[in-house]
């Protein structure tokens, strides 16, 4: 479905006059104005659901009603912070399940900030429950998630933003409306980095969970039983039953971008594969920590991407974007660089079209508006740019291993990929200082992919596609489609 078709979709399934809006599907009969109070809910207020406090805090006429989180002593150091800086303007209740908050007929919307599993089964709630949505990156653990979340946005007709900011950057989203123009010429790759340092989490012992964390509640639709502490609070990233690694982690941030760059009809790629590794550091993490990823979509655009978390001395920093061009021109850090020139000029293009007022303001306005596609990252985004990152992924989990080596990457004839994977094995080579043949690549698989179904065909198929979809624990399980 291409952008006017969603636009001309979503207006009519909201159902709105303007200015004014029912308050979701389920209707509880609230009607929010420009002049009413917005009431939001935070769900998982410690690390990055401290901003979303901040940013709602930050917003004329709308109040925190919820702060939900499943540790008790997370939950009341916020929930004081929030009480003092509010000044009396409104009393905001913390509670552990979600559910408590979402069964509140009065409450408009609720920001998810929860570890990555529960992204896409709050989402979901929050949609049939009649609530708008902002979550936090990545919008789905695994495809199946976001297919079913963009499901439940079609049918409750709520809004639904995603955390990347920079999509509400009017200068990148200007540069993207230049590239799709033509004006450098054809785009051949959008390339994403997430290279930063981090460090080993060490390994910690299988225990009781704290007396202070629900650790039902924490796991929610997470299959798994066994409790360490690398779980909580931040390192749950590292384990493939709670997050994704960097690559969708930092990485959804630059995924999305690359994905922005191409061309708009597109969707998902057709292939993706990924080469890397978890070096030097010997943890109890799953998740690598290098990775060099590729995608091709069906009109033979790619995106190519770079995971790189292993510090040492020299360490080059890179969280950015980078443009190849057919004719040997790039764009490189907002410099475009001629085919065969060294020296690069600084890029100027108009402001590209963003709801204005930053990621925090442009939600509350699409709620306001009672407008779905004015999310500065709506439902189709966030789940295009995660797929994107899921599939690389999944080539990852589904790899063999081979001798660390310049041999390692095979890439067919794709000249262009061979290239930047060497940069890459130069880095750890040359830089970390893994010797030849000492370490291993996992090496994944080519994995075909229907843009349209949403699954793997050719070959591995039938491996990949298991993990499309993650199984979720009793009472916490995600919907089908079909049931959603």
């Amino acid at each position: 479905m291409n952008r006017s078709n969603r636009r001309t979709f979503l207006k009519s399934s909201a159902a709105i006059g303007a200015g004014v809006l029912l308050s979701g599907t389920r209707a509880s009969g609230r009607v929010i104005g420009a002049n009413d109070r917005l009431r939001i809910a935070v769900a998982g207020v410690n690390g990055r659901g401290g901003s979303h406090i901040d940013g709602w805090l930050a917003q004329e006429n709308v109040e925190i009603a919820y702060l939900i989180d499943p540790d008790k002593n997370v939950l009341g150091r916020k929930l004081e912070q929030v009480q003092q800086r509010s000044a009396g303007r409104f009393t905001t209740k913390g509670v552990a399940d979600v559910r408590e908050a979402l069964d509140d007929p009065t409450l408009d919307a609720i920001s998810i900030a929860t570890p990555n599993h529960w992204h896409s089964l709050m989402t979901i709630w929050a949609a049939q429950a009649g609530k708008h949505v902002y979550v936090e990156k990545p919008m789905s653990h695994d495809v199946g998630e976001g297919r079913i979340a963009v499901a439940a946005q079609k049918k409750y007709g709520v809004v639904i933003q995603h955390g990347t900011q920079n999509r509400s950057n009017a200068h990148i989203a200007g540069v993207h409306e230049a590239i799709q123009a033509g004006k450098w010429g054809p785009l051949k790759i959008s390339y994403g980095y997430c290279c930063k340092p981090r460090g080993s989490i060490g390994t910690e012992p299988i225990g009781n969970p704290p007396a202070e964390l629900d650790w039902n509640l924490w796991r929610g639709p997470a299959s798994i039983d066994q409790f360490h502490a690398n779980y909580v609070h931040y390192d749950w990233h590292w384990f493939w039953k709670t997050g994704n690694g960097d690559l969708n982690n930092q990485g959804t941030h630059q995924l999305d971008i690359a994905r922005w760059a191409l061309d708009p009809s597109l969707t998902h790629p057709v292939r993706a594969m990924a080469i890397g590794g978890r070096f030097k550091w010997d943890d109890q993490g799953e998740t690598p920590n290098t990775m060099f990823g590729i995608a091709e979509y069906p009109n033979g655009q790619w995106v190519f991407f770079n995971v790189r978390n292993v510090n040492y001395s020299g360490y080059q920093r890179q969280v950015e974007n980078e443009y190849y061009f057919a004719d040997g021109g790039k764009i490189v850090r907002d410099h475009y660089y001629a085919a065969g020139s060294s020296e690069g000029e600084p890029i100027k293009v108009e402001p590209g079209k963003v709801t204005p007022g930053g990621n925090w303001t442009s939600f509350i306005s699409a709620c306001r508006a009672g407008d779905p596609d004015m999310a500065n990252g709506n439902v189709y985004d966030a789940h295009y740019g995660c797929v994107l990152g899921h599939l690389i992924n999944n080539s990852y989990r589904l790899g063999k291993k081979v001798p660390f080596n310049a041999k390692a990457g095979q890439f067919g004839d794709n000249k262009d990929a061979y290239e930047h994977f060497m940069k890459l094995h130069e880095v750890m080579h040359e830089g970390v200082g893994i010797p030849e043949d000492s370490a291993e690549y996992t090496v994944g698989p080519w994995l075909t992919f229907d843009p349209e179904t949403e699954t793997h065909t050719g070959d591995f198929a039938e491996e990949a596609n298991q993990l499309l979809k993650d199984a979720n624990r009793p009472g916490f399980e995600v919907p089908t489609v079909d049931s959603v």
